[in-house]
């Protein structure tokens, strides 16, 4: 549905975006990540049609942003990190001017208002201004606003910064209520909102894309290599130097003593899991094992690993 074609903005000497490509399928709620400065807001911006880029395209069902902003702009609903309000309007008011510079026609115009609302709950504020509005309910209103006019696409940009943890839980089940119905792309660098509510992810990091992938892949291919907790009781040194000996073992550590009990942390080599041997000297040398788990890498562990490979291949270019 959207195709992002070596996408370039460049800034005088600086380049913000650098030949970023990247697809997004029709019903997908895309997550793309990147640290501040990255290219993020940039990279939306050119999509929604607010900056031009330098070179590169951007599709939507077929239409370029080059040839033909106006349609990709139609089929596209934005809410930038500040919900963009008039703050003397009420509600209903304003969801109404966003509705004619959309160019609802007249007779569709009030369901469209009613739709909008209904979808983001804001039917009880329908008559407060924007100024009297919580931090909450103005990103509510900023979200019905992308919403009016049923656009295909809607893209947030960091739609929960500021809100607090109540107004973040709210808004995150507001945007989880639209999935499916609706192609999203969310910008976020909070890592477990994107866990939580993206199909894929896409992540940034100065300028260029480094990864794209859902985020159990994406975690995977982070580490080629398995962990493994014990949780045992017996004397730590011999089983460290007992379990070192194992096949299959690439590294062991003491990750925690307490009392009796100690939890050793074992990396095992690729394709070669160790756990048959490991468990078979715990029998014979009749240790207690409490707990076995299974180490896993989560979205953070992929996103710090690519952004400090990223930093450090550009300090040394």
């Amino acid at each position: 549905m959207i195709s992002v074609e070596s996408l370039t903005k460049n800034y005088g000497p600086f380049r913000a975006v650098d030949n970023a490509s990247f697809t997004v399928e029709r019903g997908e709620t895309i997550g793309f990540l990147g640290p501040n400065g990255a290219g993020k807001t940039t990279t939306m911006r050119m999509m929604t049609g607010l900056f031009p880029p330098s070179s590169g395209d951007i599709k939507l069902d077929g239409y370029s942003i080059s040839e033909d902003p106006l349609e990709v702009k139609r089929r596209i609903g934005y809410l930038p990190e500040s919900a963009p309000v008039y703050l003397d309007m009420t509600v209903e008011q304003y969801l109404g001017f966003v509705a004619n510079a959309k160019g609802v026609v007249k007779k569709n115009k009030k369901e469209q208002i009613e739709k909008a609302m209904e979808a983001c709950s804001l039917h009880e504020m329908r008559r407060r201004t924007a100024r009297k509005l919580s931090k909450g309910y103005r990103q509510r209103l900023g979200l019905a606003q992308a919403l009016v006019g049923d656009p295909p696409v809607i893209i947030l940009d960091e739609p929960t910064v500021g809100l607090d943890p109540t107004q973040t839980f709210e808004f995150r089940n507001l945007i989880q209520g639209l999935r499916g119905d609706r192609t999203i792309i969310l910008s976020s660098h909070i890592l477990p909102e994107v866990s939580m509510i993206c199909d894929r992810v896409v992540i940034i990091s100065k300028g260029r894309i480094v990864a794209q992938d859902t985020p159990d892949n994406l975690a995977k291919a982070a580490k080629s290599n398995s962990e493994f907790l014990y949780t045992m009781t017996g004397e730590s040194e011999s089983a460290l130097q007992g379990i070192e000996a194992v096949s299959g073992v690439s590294s062991v550590s003491i990750e925690d003593r307490e009392e009796e009990n100690f939890k050793i942390r074992i990396t095992a080599e690729a394709e070669n899991d160790p756990r048959q041997g490991i468990n078979r000297l715990i029998i014979e040398k009749g240790w207690n094992l409490l707990e076995l788990s299974v180490v896993t890498a989560g979205l953070e562990d992929v996103f710090l690993n690519l952004v400090t490979r990223e930093d450090k291949q550009g300090e040394t270019t």
